[in-house]
């Protein structure tokens, strides 16, 4: 799963499942341009990056831009009130007038491929808006959860993104750590209007964000992730204050008293709620669910399609799992009941101590060499940026997703991280950890977004911008690469792993839609995604009720991947032997986070020059 704070997260996708493991052509790669030929347009585009990052100091830091002209913006985090909110929206909007106003029909084919990029994502946005509460786009449609909202992702960003060098740096931190409480402060605000008009999670996602709090009210603030972060990093760096005690006393006298009232808030909305899991039981929750969908796939896909190709796929991925457990002698009982026994094996997972996470984590680090040695088989273009693997804090593992990515600095200072959710080892057996990886680094997200950012000729805003369905999408296509390319060649059980995380995602399209659409409980989801993909009750109980807080995002995958699959199948059979996996691969990475509706488009242009010999 990529990082929720992803600059202008949207998605695309179609819908046909291809078959792995075809052979990988060695042509040479072909250059790539990118750059924009429009001067109107490439000012719209620049226009349109500065404001978005000038009205998000996180996202300034979390690209490295909050330097220069925005040094101001690193003591600061955006205030989610009802105004600033009505302000994105007019942002957005103003945004859309103004792209209208341009010639597409003048613009060049790149220069196309960029406005109507933009356009599907600022049409996206604006259409979730006819809904009274959620994320302006984004579908977490409650704004705290076990999955959401600034308690669980502050300290981690101050942590992991506010870089401390020297006493401005640190005091900047000491100021947003005093904004902290006012973002809690109005996003409890915020929250309360929502359950004024009935949007209030359900009683189990209450309980366990109401646990995950207190939790972190009784740890004294002293030994806060936010106390210790800036005392390492000054004691590193020999700069010299009362920086601990002076975040201690804000975390006690500030930020807790703030998060307190969250807390008690959410408490006391309890006893109100009943356990319907489903965004439909919401005002408008029909229309907020195919919006949600819309918005990640960017397609017209219907809830009852993507719940239909999701069974189809489950059947016939559940079928070529069978042929791989046999061929290991596992024939006794159905495929969901052999890989929990395969997962109830002690040889199959680490145990669960500080020791063994160690150890897991430093095996991680040699798949990734491993792989990074077979990249040229596939890619013209690697990324300069490197991608470090850590563990997810343990303060918000137990709402945290089992594994995601944080992209790294565009000046490349900072590497880009891959987390993965270690509560509890029993959720990763040793043989679906390579698939893992490969989804998360590389080839999947790191390699990805850091080609994206690194690239000099696209415009900035290109740089930046992201499609769930294009980019998870990817990171499933590159769990099948990495196959191809033969990762698993002598790990025959790795490979079992890889399509279990197949058969995983399309199990998801089921469930996301079973849940949001078919009237599906809380628990027939969870024992659904049990007995199809063998998961521990742990882990499928964590997956099933970010669903449910997160309406439509678990589809971006699979849909993403039928896609890439279907597009790369048709350049093979309209190229034949002037099919070069490396140029596919570099041309359709090289423009960045697009709609994939918008990507047939790149790839059609591909096949165009390939056959006249330009491309």
């Amino acid at each position: 799963m990529i990082d929720r704070r992803r600059f202008l997260t949207s998605a695309s996708a179609g819908a046909a499942i291809l078959a792995a493991g075809q052979v990988l052509a060695r042509a040479p790669a072909q250059p790539i341009t990118a750059g924009s030929g429009n001067p109107v347009l490439a000012a719209f585009m620049d226009k349109y990056f500065e404001s978005e990052i000038d009205a998000s100091p996180e996202t300034a830091t979390g690209f490295g831009l909050d330097i220069g002209a925005r040094a101001a913006l690193k003591s600061h985090l955006k205030i989610p009130t009802l105004e600033r909110e009505e302000e994105d929206r007019a942002r957005t909007r103003n945004a859309r007038i103004e792209l209208g106003k341009l010639d597409r029909a003048s613009m060049g084919a790149q220069d196309g491929i960029y406005y109507d990029t933009i356009e599907a994502n600022l049409d996206a946005v604006i259409r979730t808006y006819a809904i009274p509460y959620g994320q302006g786009g984004w579908p977490q449609v409650y704004r705290v959860s076990q999955g959401g909202g600034a308690y669980l992702t502050t300290g981690d960003f101050l942590d992991n993104q506010h870089t401390i060098k020297n006493a401005a740096d640190a005091q900047a931190y000491v100021s947003r750590v005093n904004e902290f409480a006012d973002v809690l402060a109005a996003e409890t605000d915020r929250m309360l209007e929502d359950f004024g008009i009935g949007v209030i999670p359900p009683d189990f996602i209450l309980k366990k964000t109401i646990g995950l709090q207190a939790g972190m009210l009784g740890t004294k603030a002293a030994d806060s992730t936010l106390v210790g972060s800036i005392m390492r990093r000054t004691g590193e760096q020999s700069i010299a204050g009362d920086w601990g005690s002076r975040v201690e006393k804000l975390v006690a006298e500030r930020v807790y008293p703030a998060l307190q009232r969250q807390n008690d808030a959410l408490k006391a909305a309890l006893p109100k709620v009943g356990h319907d899991a489903s965004v439909a039981r919401l005002p408008k929750g029909e229309e907020y669910y195919s919006n949600s969908l819309n918005y990640i796939t960017t397609t017209r896909m219907t809830a009852d399609e993507i719940h239909r190709v999701g069974l189809e796929q489950v059947a016939e991925l559940t079928a070529r799992s069978d042929e791989m457990l046999k061929k290991l002698g596992l024939s006794k009982g159905t495929v969901g009941e052999r890989i929990t026994a395969m997962n109830a094996d002690p040889a199959n997972v680490y145990p669960n101590t500080d020791a063994a996470k160690v150890e897991l984590v430093a095996h991680l680090n040699k798949q990734m060499a491993a792989m990074q040695e077979l990249l040229p088989k596939a890619f013209g273009r690697l990324p300069k940026s490197k991608v470090e693997i850590k563990r997810v804090p343990p303060e918000i593992q137990e709402g945290a997703a089992q594994g995601y990515y944080n992209s790294p600095s565009l000046d490349g200072t900072r590497p880009g991280i891959y987390w993965i959710n270690l509560t509890d080892t029993a959720n990763w057996p040793k043989y679906g950890l390579p698939t893992l990886t490969y989804h998360e680094a590389i080839p999947g997200h790191h390699l990805q977004i850091a080609l994206q950012q690194e690239s000099a000729a696209a415009p900035k805003l290109m740089n930046l911008l992201g499609f769930s369905s294009y980019t998870e999408g990817w990171g499933l296509y590159a769990e099948q690469l990495a196959d191809e390319l033969g990762a698993y060649d002598n790990f025959p059980m790795g490979q079992i792993g890889f399509y279990q995380s197949l058969l995983f995602r399309a199990v998801r399209l089921v469930v996301d839609t079973g849940l949001h659409s078919k009237g599906w409980s809380r628990e027939k989801a969870i024992g659904y995604l049990i007995d199809n993909t063998g998961r521990a009750e742990g882990a499928a109980t964590s997956e099933v009720e970010r669903y449910c807080s997160w309406p439509g995002q678990a589809c971006a995958y699979k849909v993403g991947h039928n896609e890439w699959l279907r597009l790369r199948e048709k350049a093979r059979s309209a190229l034949g032997v002037r099919f070069d996996i490396r140029s596919f691969h570099d041309t359709a990475l090289a423009g960045g986070g697009m709609p994939l509706t918008v990507l047939e488009r790149v790839v059609d242009n591909w096949i165009l020059a390939r056959r006249s010999g330009a491309g």
